[in-house]
């Protein structure tokens, strides 16, 4: 479902933005209508969408029109052209106070500075945007109370902003988004300001609030591992225009142009890619089939070894060939010749199946949180796909014969 619709989106800044869109159509870029001008083109003909519940990473060296973009989607900065649409609405032919009742109910914001107001206290603070929504008092405590404590500063309500460190004031503009309950959340570079490990233990605090949450987040930053760690997808921007969208795996895979390859060069695809996009399809058999089925797949298939699962698919272990033949002679249930084998969960990162690919003698068994059977990984689609080498796919079915 589709939270945010953003169609053709373009800001100009000038006196006569309408002579620049008018270049800016029959092809001119940024800096050719910035010299002929003296116009400057902020977005150039943004389209993307956001669905509900997801972590949509905008992300850009300085001067991209990241956060000019995420600006656009609530109108602190009105488009020069194109169309915008929250829940199917589109806020570019709202009236202010149309704009302004959304801005309270669907959308909140974080920004980079923090944005706390000296004189008021932890709590004052975080239910501010409540008050001005008009909740009663005792409301507007409560929610402020259990937004704190979910960011982690319970204890903390009575402090000011200036007896906290950064990240932790970070923390209070992030509880005091949360406390307004909306079901769209833009962050705005909120934590290009902290320390490096700060900044790691805030990104681990909005996954596991995401996690309760179910958030649609735009998020803007102009860190590429940051992207990659946060991202569901990401738009990369470059002079006002988004140059690519896709995946953290898609981009460091399949980058669009030369700007994308190389902004991305430098990543460690290890600790990015996951056994599920480069797994492949496991056979399987049931265990309340018999080993000579069992021995006939594997002779089918030209594999000298076979996964067994459940009636739900969940995986029990592995058949190799000689104890299949090995039973089918002493008429022995297929149940008691399954030995164990190692299994990963779908989103482990390459990184982390290093030692167990290099001990295993099989494949490796790819299963989700159920434990069911999705696919295995070879340890030659790791190496082919830290080269670059292997387009990413993902299975998900896997049949019982």
């Amino acid at each position: 479902m589709k939270k945010i619709e953003v169609k053709q989106a373009t800001k100009i800044f000038g006196k006569n933005p309408k002579r620049g869109l008018e270049l800016l159509r029959k092809g001119l870029n940024k800096k050719e209508i910035k010299k002929k001008t003296d116009l400057n083109v902020g977005v150039s003909e943004a389209s993307f969408h956001v669905e509900s519940n997801e972590i949509f990473v905008i992300m850009g060296l300085s001067g991209s029109g990241k956060s000019t973009l995420v600006r656009l989607l609530n109108r602190l900065i009105n488009p020069t052209s194109g169309t915008i649409l929250i829940d199917g609405e589109d806020i570019t032919q709202m009236n202010v106070e149309h704009l302004r009742e959304v801005r309270r109910k669907k959308i909140s914001m974080v920004f980079q500075g923090f944005a706390l107001f000296p004189h008021r206290t932890i709590l004052e603070n975080t239910f501010f945007g409540l008050e001005i929504q008009g909740v009663g008092k005792k409301e507007q405590i409560e929610r402020a109370r259990y937004s704190l404590t979910r960011v982690g500063l319970k204890g903390y309500e009575d402090s000011y902003p200036n007896q906290l460190s950064g990240g932790m004031r970070q923390r209070v503009g992030l509880a005091r988004a949360l406390a307004s309950d909306t079901d769209i959340l833009l962050m705005d570079e909120a934590f290009s300001a902290l320390d490096p490990l700060i900044r790691r233990e805030m990104q681990d605090q909005l996954l596991d609030l995401q996690s309760d949450m179910k958030k649609t987040i735009v998020f803007i930053t102009h860190d590429l591992d940051e992207a990659l760690r946060i991202g569901d997808r990401i738009a990369l921007m470059k002079d006002g225009q988004i140059v690519q969208i896709g995946t953290p795996e898609e981009i460091l895979m399949n980058p669009a142009n030369d700007y994308v390859e190389h902004f991305v060069e430098d990543v460690d695809l290890s600790k990015v890619i996951t056994a599920g996009h480069i797994m492949t399809r496991a056979e399987a058999v049931s265990n309340n089939r018999g080993a000579r089925v069992a021995l006939q797949l594997m002779n089918d298939n030209d594999i000298s070894s076979i996964f067994v699962v459940d009636r739900t698919k969940k995986l029990l272990g592995v058949v190799d060939a000689d104890d299949a033949a090995a039973a089918i002679k002493a008429e022995t249930p297929l149940g008691e010749i399954i030995k164990k084998v190692q299994s990963v969960q779908v989103d482990t990162h390459l990184s982390d199946l290093f030692d167990d690919i290099s001990k295993s003698p099989l494949p490796l068994a790819v299963v989700d949180e159920q434990g069911r059977l999705l696919g295995l990984v070879r340890r030659g689609a790791i190496i082919n796909a830290l080269a670059g080498n292997t387009p990413l796919t993902r299975t998900t079915e896997v049949q019982n014969p």
